[in-house]
């Protein structure tokens, strides 16, 4: 029993210290730690390799055109400048009285379908804008739109993360994970709001900050309307909405044709594809060179998620293989229930940077843990995934990409970000799992 509770530490290390000190890509450590568990568990070496590839190649034929489809999307907002008509919309609404409220909706909406990273890179420029107009501070404004950015990221598909731990805990329904990610995130983002209030008082407004920031943004040639702009995101949430309620709408023991409608269109897959095509219209038709570049780069980032989604999926086949259940009984850790997956991603999190990482890590190898932890019911899946996305967020530091993004698009000192990015992040993941565990019992 102890032994299998140091296998499973040994791994963890190996994947933190591989990648932090050796800098090793987390798709090579992932795999090689997934080789080692086998190994050390006392699995067949004749059984190691065909089970890693079982459970790669099942991880990825259940989630790998969703992440691909919603990359695209993501590429195709960022591209289009469909990300800054939705933003500019949300300005002109909001900016005037309350600019922090303005950039953490901004935020909440955008990192939606794509990467807190790329988003804030493309917003960037919006934080000189708004500190300029409402004399704000630049630091404050940033926070706003750093914390509203990162709670859809670890929280709501369809960001690779939540749908990868969604793949790994075989949870079948994408929609629930959506919902019950924005109900968690809403909180979430408002203690990041709060804090930058906080940091408006203590970081006066000043000119000469304002003139550190980088502005960043790209002119484009054609911006698409607002209403052309959301329906990428929104389309393929309201198709999983309705294919989530068709055995509600229609009875559900007949086969009514637009019953089966509903399900073929409210299938994650199918829905995200649809969003894809409408974000294909975003770009001119004109342009289908332009469109196809964008395309491949989509394809390109989603390659690297989707690599490294299979190895924590391989991972999560080796970790099967020891009764960690029973275990977890004997050793009575089943009462701390969400605490554990929650914990286990935060310190992946704070140790190697990557939210993503973290994510799939995690989920990959708390599932055989589920049915001790009292969580292997659907409802129990989709608050474990939402506990793994609130621990990667626990904490944004130095060997967090998202954290030198912020910080010098942003024009902070390094102490300074320590002091409001690092921090913020801190309470967002504790507002978020305190979330999560109220919502636990209800549920």
């Amino acid at each position: 029993m102890i032994a299998a509770f140091v296998i499973l530490l040994l791994a963890i290390a190996f994947i933190i210290v591989a990648t932090t000190r050796f800098r090793m890509h987390p798709f090579m450590a992932l795999l090689f730690a997934a080789y080692g568990v086998g190994m050390l568990a006392g699995m067949p070496l004749a059984d190691i390799t065909p089970t890693i590839l079982s459970k790669f190649g099942s991880t990825l034929g259940s989630i790998g055109i969703i992440i691909i489809a919603g990359t695209i999307i993501g590429v195709m907002l960022e591209k289009s400048g469909a990300t800054l008509v939705i933003s500019k919309a949300i300005l002109e609404k909001v900016s005037a009285k309350r600019p922090n409220l303005a950039l953490s909706l901004i935020g909440f909406l955008v990192s939606i379908p794509v990467f807190c990273d790329a988003a804030f890179v493309i917003l960037s420029s919006l934080n000189k804008t708004l500190s300029t107009r409402t004399k704000t501070s630049v630091v404050s404004l940033s926070i706003a739109l750093a914390t509203g950015l990162f709670a859809p990221h670890v929280l709501v598909p369809p960001t690779p993360g939540p749908i990868a731990a969604a793949a790994n805990l075989e949870i079948d329904n994408l929609f629930l994970v959506i919902f019950v990610g924005l109900l968690v995130a809403v909180p979430v983002v408002c203690v990041g709001y709060l804090f930058s209030l906080f940091l408006a008082k203590k970081y006066p407004y000043s000119e000469s900050a304002i003139e550190m920031t980088k502005v960043l943004e790209k002119p484009v040639d054609v911006q698409p309307k607002l209403t052309t702009a959301l329906l990428p995101i929104f389309i393929p949430i309201l198709l999983m909405a309705l294919g989530t309620f068709s055995n509600i709408l229609f009875d559900s023991k007949g086969d009514f044709w637009f019953k089966n409608i509903l399900i073929f269109l409210g299938n994650p897959t199918t829905a995200l594809l649809i969003g894809m095509l409408f974000s294909l219209r975003l770009l001119p038709f004109t342009d289908e060179k332009k469109s196809n570049t964008y395309i491949a780069e989509g394809l390109k980032n989603a390659a690297m998620i989707l690599m490294i989604t299979g190895a924590g999926g391989a991972l999560g086949g080796m970790i099967a293989y020891m009764p960690m259940g029973m275990y977890l009984e004997n050793l009575q850790l089943t009462s701390l229930g969400l605490l554990l997956p929650f914990l286990i991603a935060a310190v992946l999190k704070t140790a190697q940077g990557s939210s993503t990482v973290s994510i799939i890590t995690t989920s990959a190898i708390v599932f055989e843990m589920l049915p001790a932890l009292g969580l292997d019911s659907e409802s129990g899946k989709i608050l474990t995934v939402m506990a793994v996305g609130c621990g990667a967020m626990t904490v944004s530091h130095a060997n967090d990409s998202y954290f030198w993004v912020v910080s010098q698009l942003s024009g902070l000192h390094i102490n300074t970000a320590y002091k409001t990015l690092t921090i913020a992040s801190l309470l967002q993941g504790i507002v978020g799992i305190l979330t999560v565990l109220a919502l636990s019992l209800f549920v």
